[in-house]
């Protein structure tokens, strides 16, 4: 027994001695600038799931791979990341002592060891590293955001932010605004977003509050920085809804970095699953880079480019839809013919100059250009039967059509053509004081639009036109109108972020913009002002405030109306916002954990009244809307599972309007089209006890129905909402070659290659048909109008196979 035991033994330390061989270590203390040890910072090798975080002390230690090149990286959010390249001896034991300093655009002291969800109200914490993992149709950053403030509809990339419209949105990448298609009016046709999220290291979103360097929108900011590379990599991701290429990397001086994405989505396999039934012909391309040169300490070039081809093709054939309830069940036959073709190309440029004369002053000169020309044409019909369904089990035709209400046809035709080109040039300059930072900047941006509307639709029931009128046909609706002319607008803005004293538990934003439009010769200014506190008590917590004027001119879109008549004297929309919060950051099972919660009301005023057409806002083009938007929201962000971050987050709302329009007869408060009262959404992150490698990833949302317009058309009468929206999706991966952990021969195929994860996901794990919105049937002969829902996607799997390198 003793030589049983004793060979055990040896064979335990032999096999410990050979991993251990294979393998070196790597220790230091991560500090900043002021020599103050940094709590939690990230100390992990690039390219692989080898990682760990730094203790109270900002001590760490971390096992590497040994006999091959690898970078070693430390970050800390807000500081600058350091980088160790090396190739270490099986058995090292190497000190690497890091010191991370402040990013530039960062107030010196005013985020030193919080990031800046910590301090600014409004603040929502996003991980990109995220966007690829979450299993969701769309995917990106804004499928993230979608999980954080709510959404009724997994088709598209738009989100809506306490009570506002996606047009409310402000988009940013690396200080560039971005824009995006018009036309479009579904999520089928959406195609991509601007953001790449393989390119993407930082991302900030603010949800309301947010500070004057942030444009004229009146809902939320989200702000992208893409990444700066130091070394060669890049990745490649093939599934059932599209692929992605992406290649970046610097040179031997890092002077220069580079950024190239390619991207191909096709929605055919998602849209096999709609109502209608057809051929669907969905293709969007999207080309994208980053480049970035140094030519010293003080000067810096930066420019990005954006294509964008997204063309959709559609032959409707059939529709069957059932609805109704239990005892009064219904049934919508159409039989299609025609078809539809979509075509959105985009394209974006712009190339940035930085210049620093000195450590404590930036300028930065900006310029850029927008281009989209849209083609929205489409010529269907469909007839169709309408049946009231057998409901009683005890019949032989349970669930089949017993009587037939009515049948009619309907004919869509559009020939809609859209161009607009948007021209931006701006100044940013930025000055570090003792306990301030200054900065200001200003824009001008000149806009072209050319746009010319052709659409009619024609109803017919039971052989009477409608709307019936026994002297004339008449359209359902026709639209026919041409926009073409130029404008220009000034805008900027001035701030100051400050801190009282080196001690002041204190920080704050104060500030302003103006906006000038030469189109109606308004002229807004909107001060603002941020607080945050942090009281001297045992626990990390942070009282923020946030108030001022959010003003938004408007831009073609909100021009025009319906029938496609454009009101050049329309004026900015305008709010007033306070935001009132705190942040909790603790640990529970030696684990990281973080609680925000707010409370916001917002006031609004020369409001442009709008409804959805799918995920087409259509505007009334008046300034005779006024409105009130309040509600609260909490959020729990924390390693469930140690080393798994998974969060939660509730929200509820009340938005509503009223007009001033003495014409109208109504003149009460009714919901806003966003007035979403309740919204949970989740997302949470697990993997097998002994092995990493095998992850679940679970995403879920739950929203109470949003208001929808009736038939009648008036905005006031949008009393009936959809049913709740209620999505789960789940996805399970796996590593399958991870390069830090298996050495390969120097001629083998895989040696390059740093990891391959696969991935199945499910869509919709519960099957449940969700309503995006209503088609109004009408029967002519008994003059009863019937709601027949327009479903979402239903369960579907998909496969997904990331390769980097």
């Amino acid at each position: 027994m003793l030589k049983k035991h004793l060979g055990f033994s040896i064979l335990l330390i032999l096999t410990s001695f050979l991993c251990h061989a294979q393998l070196a270590t790597i220790s230091g203390i991560v500090k900043d600038e002021q020599g103050a040890a940094i709590d939690a910072a990230t100390i992990a090798v690039i390219n692989s799931n080898l990682s760990t975080y730094t203790n109270k002390n900002g001590y760490y230690t971390l096992q590497v791979p040994a006999g091959k090149s690898i970078t070693v990286v430390a970050s800390f959010t807000g500081y600058e990341p350091e980088h160790k390249s090396a190739v270490f001896i099986a058995g090292e034991f190497k000190t690497w002592d890091v010191v991370l300093t402040i990013k530039t655009n960062t107030l010196h002291d005013f985020i030193k060891k919080d990031d800046r969800s910590t301090f600014e109200a409004g603040s929502v914490g996003i991980d990109p590293s995220k966007a690829n993992i979450i299993p969701t149709p769309g995917g990106g950053i804004e499928s993230i955001i979608k999980l954080m403030v709510g959404s009724n509809n997994e088709l598209t990339s738009q989100y809506s932010v306490r009570g506002g419209s996606y047009d409310e949105n402000l988009v940013y990448v690396n200080d560039f605004e971005i824009y995006r298609p018009y036309l479009v009016r579904s999520g089928q046709q959406e195609g991509l977003s601007f953001i790449n999220p393989d390119l993407v290291s930082n991302v900030y979103f603010s949800v309301g509050g947010f500070q004057p360097k942030y444009g004229d929108k009146m809902s939320s900011v989200l702000d992208v920085t893409y990444k700066k590379p130091t070394t060669f990599s890049g990745s490649v991701m093939v599934s059932l809804l599209g692929a992605s290429l992406h290649l970046e990397g610097a040179s031997k001086n890092q002077k220069l970095t580079y950024l190239i994405g390619a991207r191909q989505k096709s929605n055919q396999y998602l849209l096999q699953s709609q109502p209608i039934k057809g051929v669907y012909n969905p293709s969007f391309t999207d080309l994208q880079f980053l480049i970035n040169y140094r030519f010293n300490s003080k000067w810096e070039v930066e420019a990005i480019g954006n294509y964008a081809r997204n063309r959709f093709t559609f032959y409707p054939e059939s529709q069957v839809t059932s609805f109704g309830v239990v005892n009064q069940a219904y049934q919508l036959q159409v039989a299609y013919t025609g078809s539809e073709l979509d075509q959105f190309d985009s394209r974006f440029g712009g190339i940035s100059a930085t210049y620093r004369p000195n450590d404590k002053l930036k300028w930065k000169f900006l310029a850029s250009g927008f281009q989209t020309n849209e083609q929205e044409t489409y010529d269907k019909s469909g007839e169709y039967l309408l049946g009231e369904l057998q409901t009683d089990q005890s019949q032989k035709n349970f669930g089949q059509v017993k009587d037939y209400l009515g049948t009619g046809l309907i004919h869509d035709y559009a020939r809609n053509f859209l161009n607009v080109n948007v021209v931006n040039i701006g100044f940013r300059g930025a000055y570090t004081a003792t306990n301030n930072y200054f900065s200001w900047g200003s824009d001008v941006n000149i806009t072209s639009i050319n746009d010319n509307l052709h659409q009619w639709e024609m109803r017919d029931s039971s052989a009477y036109n409608q709307p019936y009128n026994p002297a004339s046909l008449l359209m359902s609706y026709f639209f026919n109108s041409s926009a073409n002319f130029n404008y220009t607008r000034l805008s900027g803005f001035v701030q100051d972020n400050f801190k009282f004293s080196d001690s002041s538990r204190v920080t704050g934003a104060l500030g302003a913009r103006y906006n000038y439009s030469y189109l109606n010769s308004e002229l807004v200014i909107s001060p603002r002002m941020q607080l945050a506190y942090r009281p001297d008590w045992q626990r990390d917590v942070v009282f923020r405030f946030a108030t001022g004027v959010y003003a938004q001119p408007p831009f073609y879109r909100e021009m025009r109306d319906a029938v496609g008549d454009v009101n050049k004297n329309l004026l900015a929309q305008k709010s007033f916002h306070t935001v009132l919060g705190a942040n909790y950051n603790f640990k529970m099972y030696n684990r990281p954990f973080k609680v925000t919660a707010e409370v916001y009301y917002k006031y609004l005023w020369d409001q442009d009244p709008y409804y959805y057409n799918d995920v087409q806002l259509v505007y009334t083009g008046k300034n005779d809307g006024v409105g009130r938007i309040y509600g609260g929201e909490i959020r729990l962000y924390g390693d469930i599972v140690k080393d798994a971050t998974s969060w939660v987050s509730i929200g509820i709302l009340k938005a509503e309007q009223k007009l001033i329009d003495s014409s109208q007869i109504y003149s009460g408060y009714f919901p806003l089209p966003n007035d979403q009262r309740f919204m949970l959404g989740m997302y949470f992150e697990d993997y097998l006890p002994r092995n990493k490698n095998f992850k679940m990833h679970l995403s879920l949302i739950y929203a109470t129905g949003l208001p929808v317009e009736a038939p009648n058309g008036h905005l006031f009468d949008n009393t009936v909402r959809l049913p709740d929206y209620k999505r789960v999706d789940i996805g399970f991966s796996a590593l399958l070659l991870d390069a830090a952990r298996r050495q390969h021969p120097s001629h083998s195929l895989f040696n390059n290659i740093h990891s391959i994860w696969a991935s199945f996901e499910v869509f919709n794990l519960l099957g449940i048909q969700n309503t995006l919105s209503y088609s109004y049937i009408q029967d002519q002969t008994t003059g009863n109008s019937y709601d027949v829902p327009n479903r979402l996607t239903a369960r579907l799997l998909n496969l997904k196979i990331i390769c980097a390198f």
